[in-house]
C-alpha cells in the first residue's frame, strides 16, 4: 500500500495570509456582442452554415412553443408550462456542439435541446396533454420529457436530482469505454442543493466525463442571485471542487457552442467533468405559476430583451448571407401552424385509463397499490363533475 500525502504540493508562507473573495478572476467568453456583431478579435467556432440554421431554427422552434403553450394554459388547455424564452442560446448552442451519442439530463427548460435532436410537435403535445400516446402513459406533469431514441433522460421534478445522477451515468459510460459523455443542465437555484456539490465532488474525484452546465440566469423563481450566494457565481465553486470551468455569455449562442466544443473536448480526452457557467436571463415568468412583476421591474426586463440571442444570432447569420428575413418570416409561420395543428390532434386522443396508474411497477400490483386505486376510482365517482376527463365513458 502506498504512503498518502493529502496535503499535496501546497506552498508555504509564515505570515497569516486570508484568501479573499475575487483574487480568482474568471472572465466571460464572448464572440457576438448585444448587437449580433462579432467582437473585433474574436475567433468564429467552426460552425457550417447548415448547423447554423438548424440551431437558428431549433431557437425560434422553441421560442414559438414557448409562446403556444403558456397561452394554452391561459385557456386551460393544459395544466402547467416553464418557458425557455431567453436562455435559448444557452441551451441550443450547448446542445449543437455534443454527439448524439451523449446523454441529456436536463432540469426544466431545455425542450431546445430536444428540438435539435428531432423531437416532434406531436411528442411535445403528446406529453403535455398525458394523452395515450405518451410514453409517459400520463403519469408525469407537462414539461417532464423523455426520449430514449434522442438520449434524453426523462425529467424529474425534485431540484437538482439529476446532478448527482449526472456523475454516476458518465461514470458508467466510462467504465463501459464508451465515446461519448453526459451534459447535465440546471440553474444557480439548483446549485444552492447539496445535490449540487455532492455530483460535481463525485465526478472530480472518480473522474467522470460529464459536463455540468449551470444557466445562470439571475434568479431563483423570485431570489434574486445576490440573495444566493455571495461567491463569485457558479464558476468559482467548480474551481473549489476541482473541477475545469469555464465561464460563457449565455445569450452568445457561438460562444455557448464554443465552449461546450472545448469542454467536451476536455471531458472526452481527460475524462474529467467540466463547469460551464451560461450567463443569461429568464425573459419569461419562471412558470405559468408565477408572476414576475412582483419581484423585479420592467425595466430591467426591457434592458435584457435587447441582449435577446435569437435577435443577435439572426444578425449574424444575416451578415453571412446564411439566412434572410423573407426565410424567417416563413419559417415561423410554418412552425406556428405545425405546432398549432400538433396541439389540436393531441387535444383529441383519450387519456390513460385509470386502472393504469400502478401499472408497469410490479410484476404483479400489490395489495395496498389495489386499496389505493380502488379508493382512487371511488374518489373520481363520487365527484365526477370535478374529473370530467377522468370519469368518462373512455376510463
Amino acid at each position: 500500500m502506498n504512503d498518502r500525502n493529502h496535503l499535496g504540493n501546497v506552498a508555504l508562507t509564515h505570515d497569516v495570509r486570508i484568501i479573499e473573495n475575487g483574487l480568482l478572476d474568471i472572465p466571460m467568453l464572448a464572440i457576438l456582442d448585444h448587437e449580433g456583431q462579432l467582437y473585433p478579435d474574436a475567433i468564429e467556432p467552426e460552425l457550417s452554415k447548415e448547423q447554423a440554421l438548424k440551431m437558428y431554427h431549433a431557437m425560434v422552434y422553441t421560442r414559438m412553443l414557448d409562446e403556444r403553450m403558456v397561452a394554452a394554459q391561459r385557456q386551460g388547455r393544459i395544466s402547467f408550462y416553464l418557458a425557455c424564452t431567453g436562455e435559448e442560446a444557452a441551451v441550443v448552442g450547448s446542445a449543437a456542439a455534443l454527439s448524439d451519442n451523449d446523454m441529456i439530463m436536463s432540469q426544466y427548460r431545455e425542450q431546445g435541446a430536444l428540438v435539435y435532436r428531432g423531437y416532434t410537435s406531436a411528442q411535445f403535445m403528446n406529453q403535455m396533454f398525458s394523452n395515450r400516446l405518451d410514453p409517459n402513459k400520463g403519469r408525469q406533469m407537462p414539461i417532464h420529457y423523455g426520449d430514449k431514441a434522442l438520449n434524453f433522460m426523462t425529467i424529474s421534478s425534485p431540484l437538482g436530482t439529476q446532478i448527482p445522477q449526472a456523475a454516476g451515468y458518465a461514470y458508467g459510460q466510462k467504465l463501459a469505454g464508451q465515446e461519448a459523455l453526459t451534459i447535465c443542465y440546471f440553474g444557480e437555484g439548483a446549485a444552492s442543493e447539496g445535490d449540487f456539490h455532492a455530483g460535481l465532488n463525485m465526478a472530480a474525484v472518480l473522474n467522470c466525463p460529464v459536463i455540468f452546465l449551470c444557466r445562470n440566469n439571475g434568479y431563483a423563481i423570485s431570489t434574486p442571485a445576490e440573495e444566493q450566494f455571495a461567491g463569485d457565481g457558479i464558476a468559482s465553486r467548480g474551481i473549489g471542487y476541482g473541477v475545469r470551468t469555464i465561464r460563457v455569455d449565455g445569450n452568445d449562442p457561438l460562444a455557448v457552442f464554443s465552449a461546450t466544443v472545448k469542454a467536451r473536448e476536455l471531458a472526452l480526452s481527460l475524462s474529467q467533468p467540466v463547469l460551464i457557467e451560461a450567463m443569461t436571463y429568464r425573459l419569461a415568468a419562471h412558470s405559468t405559476s408565477d408572476d414576475p412583476s412582483g419581484y423585479r421591474s420592467k425595466n430591467e426586463e426591457e434592458k435584457w430583451r435587447l441582449k435577446d440571442p435569437i435577435a443577435r444570432f439572426k444578425t449574424w447569420l444575416l451578415n453571412k448571407g446564411w439566412l434572410s428575413n423573407t426565410h424567417t418570416d416563413d419559417y415561423t409561420k410554418q412552425v406556428r401552424s405545425e405546432i398549432l395543428q400538433a396541439l389540436k390532434e393531441a387535444e383529441k386522443v383519450a387519456i390513460n385509463p385509470i386502472d393504469d396508474i400502478v401499472e408497469d411497477v410490479y410484476d404483479s400490483v400489490p395489495w395496498h397499490l389495489q386499496e389505493q386505486r380502488e379508493a382512487l376510482i371511488a374518489h373520481i365517482k363520487q365527484y365526477p363533475k370535478r374529473y370530467p376527463k377522468t370519469a368518462g365513458e373512455n376510463n
